[in-house]
């Protein structure tokens, strides 16, 4: 949808909007193998209308997608009109990657004698984050940070909050401060958590079949139900803790898998781990609070900035280990923060949740989210608590350091066949079977 949105602007920038006749949209790789289950047609044609992932409203998608499949016509941003679309014919799926990466696509835009007057290709590179081809080959060589609170790496980071005698999400705040007012900052986290939070919610009780021809019935709602009846007295056991914990992911990747508001968390595949794990901090842990929800949301983001900078978050680019292992990582250090842990503690809870991850698959069942994503998010929830609080044991010394496993994850991504990297062709993609 970004990339889409962004190039209409551009075209309208370069004064070459009022001679388009014609949008071609070609994917490639990873984006064409999932694309159809993934909603990837539906979220560039909202893109081209100009619609953005943060405003556009639940439904707007599917019925811009419905009204162009039924009368071929696409209202482009920006003009009076509506150009001629046809599904089969303007946008295409094809099954080669492009060099530069594996989730690749190209806008062409025609005039009226069918030639090109602008045309761009686009990386998803993980996360939300679009690149143009010129960006992404720029992209090779590191940006110098310059601010004083800079850090690219964990040991960078922990050296940081020494010298600083500060905490990770100090850390993030100051950095944070330094380019908007604290009030801002305070309101951009809790807009995260509300957001998040009414995911859960949403999904807990929501009903029905998820979109696709595997039929795979919405559960978290029935869940919700028997966790809700049970006996008051039993419902802050450790036990019911897990449940619920397991319910909260569980309850966002089913929002996520029929097309629903979440909070790319570092990516859609894997947005239901923390929130469901700062769910549960609040929901079960006595002393919870919104400043510890923003220690927790800029703890994970130190974090996930680490994977960013010096491996992937792209399922594309190194499978599942990148997106739910991710996820994983960054929730575990979030709470193992906001739980009282050091900053040697909190990097500890981050290794161990993705050490614990390293070679997993990517591989979702007919190219959609459902199956394995959904329960993958719940054992990713599950698996954060544990490695906090196995973090929490310890002082924080540890033999195999944050900065060692993100480049064995990185690693272990390119050993790995393409077959196992979102493309829907190995693992359980090609050993269940299609109703």
């Amino acid at each position: 949808m970004r990339a889409a949105r962004t190039f209409v602007e551009t075209l309208d920038e370069r004064g070459d909007l009022s001679r388009v006749v014609r949008v071609r949209v070609e994917l490639h790789g990873s984006l064409s193998a999932t694309g159809r289950g993934h909603g990837t047609a539906e979220a560039i044609l909202a893109g081209l209308c100009g619609e953005a992932p943060e405003t556009i409203g639940p439904d707007t998608s599917a019925q811009l997608f419905a009204h162009v499949q039924r009368f071929k016509r696409l209202p482009l941003r920006g003009m009076e009109s509506t150009l001629r679309f046809s599904l089969d014919d303007d946008l295409l799926f094809h099954p080669g990657a492009l060099p530069q990466h594996p989730n690749g696509m190209r806008l062409s835009a025609c005039d009226e004698a069918g030639v090109v007057v602008f045309a761009r290709t686009y990386f998803s590179i993980g996360g939300g984050f679009v690149v143009s081809e010129g960006e992404h080959a720029s992209a090779s060589t590191p940006v110098v940070d310059d601010q004083p609170l800079a850090f690219s790496s964990a040991a960078e980071l922990l050296q940081l909050c020494r010298r600083e005698g500060t905490d990770i999400a100090g850390i993030m705040q100051r950095r944070e401060c330094q380019v908007r007012s604290p009030e801002a900052v305070y309101g951009g986290l809790q807009h995260l958590w509300r957001t998040m939070s009414a995911c859960i919610d949403r999904g807990m009780h929501s009903t029905g079949v998820l979109p696709g021809p595997l039929e795979v019935r919405r559960r978290a709602s029935q869940v919700y139900s028997i966790l809700s009846g049970r006996d008051p007295a039993l419902q802050h056991t450790p036990d019911a803790a897990l449940d619920w914990l397991s319910l909260y992911a569980m309850a966002v990747n089913e929002e996520n898998a029929c097309g629903g508001r979440v909070v790319t968390a570092p990516t859609n595949g894997a947005a239901g781990i923390i929130p469901a794990v700062i769910r549960y901090y609040v929901d079960f842990i006595p002393g919870s609070s919104e400043e510890g929800v923003n220690r927790f949301l800029l703890t994970a983001a130190a974090i996930g900035i680490l994977y960013k900078l010096n491996a992937s978050i792209s399922g594309a680019e190194v499978g599942c280990q990148g997106e739910v292992g991710v996820a994983c990582s960054m929730a575990a250090a979030g709470l193992c923060a906001v739980l009282g842990g050091t900053p040697e503690q909190v990097e500890n809870a981050a290794e161990i949740g993705m050490e614990h991850h390293l070679g997993l698959t990517c591989d979702p069942v007919g190219g959609r989210v459902q199956i394995p994503c959904i329960e993958r998010n719940a054992m990713g929830a599950v698996k954060a608590l544990n490695a906090a609080r196995m973090a929490l044991f310890g002082d924080g010394r540890h033999v195999v350091s944050l900065d060692a496993v993100i480049s064995t994850m990185k690693q272990t991504g390119a050993d790995m066949q393409t077959k196992y990297k979102e493309t829907s062709l190995g693992g359980l993609a090609v050993n269940i079977i299609e109703c």
